[in-house]
């Protein structure tokens, strides 16, 4: 018997986690000295409300959860006798991890007839999504761990995300991404193109100007990387732009057919504050990423 985790930085409302049977770890921002832990202090989340504070000048910050907390998400299924799959956004952005491997160690040697299993998806919010849906799809069917972390370890790398961001100051801010600081002071209009690499990093591959650019540049991106598009969920995310969202659906749509499975979702405000407001992406089953 085993349960699944993911965490708040992919996306994942409660609702959907409800479906798959996930359980959610929440992944806190702060602004102006308050932290917020989603889906823990709020129930639903109000995307326009938030990313407006952003448009107003607020520049959040993002920080670890402690050991403690993730031995408080976990241990009550090890002593239940449960064996844990968690799917995680990536390693590679964040020190979290090191205070749950602390963590897990600790309850392993306190429950050693445990398992605890991962698959770090090397992205984070839709590129993550795909991913956590693809394994909640399999959990759903009966596969087991193993067999999960087997299809995963093909897989992940198949899962290509790309977007544009409309404010540089908040990737400034962050410092999460890489290639950046040749668009920076370029002129106004100018949106640098955005993806996760196979190392689960942010890298920027170039820049286009003007949003309708921009988006044309997503679509040309899936035409020429997607394998088995209409096999797999395309997932369309904004940060409050939802027009130009549904402009990127429309086009892929008339691209790959108006059946093309796609989701259309809020990035949540955790991952959020790190792009800011008005940005655009799109996570889909590549050739690579």
């Amino acid at each position: 018997m085993y349960v699944l985790f993911t965490d708040t930085d992919t996306d994942l409302t409660p609702q959907k986690a409800a479906e798959f049977g996930y359980h959610m770890i929440s992944m806190p921002y702060s602004i102006e000295g308050k932290t917020t832990y989603p889906y823990v202090d709020f129930d639903s989340f109000d995307a326009h409300a938030f990313y407006d504070r952003l448009r107003g000048g607020v520049l959040p910050n993002t920080s670890a959860i402690s050991e403690e907390q993730y031995r408080s998400y976990f241990e009550p299924f090890f002593k239940e006798g449960s064996d844990i799959l968690y799917v995680h956004f990536s390693r590679a952005m964040t020190a979290t991890f090191d205070a749950m491997d602390r963590a897990v160690g600790e309850l392993l040697q306190q429950y050693p007839g445990r398992s605890f299993y991962e698959i770090d998806t090397k992205a984070i919010t839709i590129g993550s999504l795909n991913i956590v849906e693809e394994v909640g799809d399999l959990y759903r069917a009966g596969k087991t761990p193993q067999e999960i972390l087997d299809w995963a370890k093909d897989e992940v790398d198949r899962f290509a995300v790309y977007f544009f961001a409309d404010d540089l100051r908040f990737f400034k801010h962050s410092g999460r991404v890489s290639g950046l600081a040749g668009t920076m002071g370029t002129l106004l209009g100018v949106r640098p193109i955005i993806h996760m690499n196979s190392e689960g990093k942010m890298v920027s591959v170039g820049k286009e100007k003007g949003r309708a650019k921009a988006v044309e540049r997503l679509v040309k991106t899936v035409e020429e990387l997607g394998d088995q598009i209409r096999d797999h969920r395309v997932i369309v995310a904004h940060t409050d732009a939802p027009e130009i969202a549904q402009e990127l659906c429309a086009l892929l749509r008339e691209r790959f057919g108006e059946d093309l499975r796609i989701e259309l979702v809020d990035v949540n405000p955790t991952a959020g504050s790190h792009c800011g407001p008005n940005t655009v992406g799109v996570s889909f089953h590549a050739i690579h990423r």
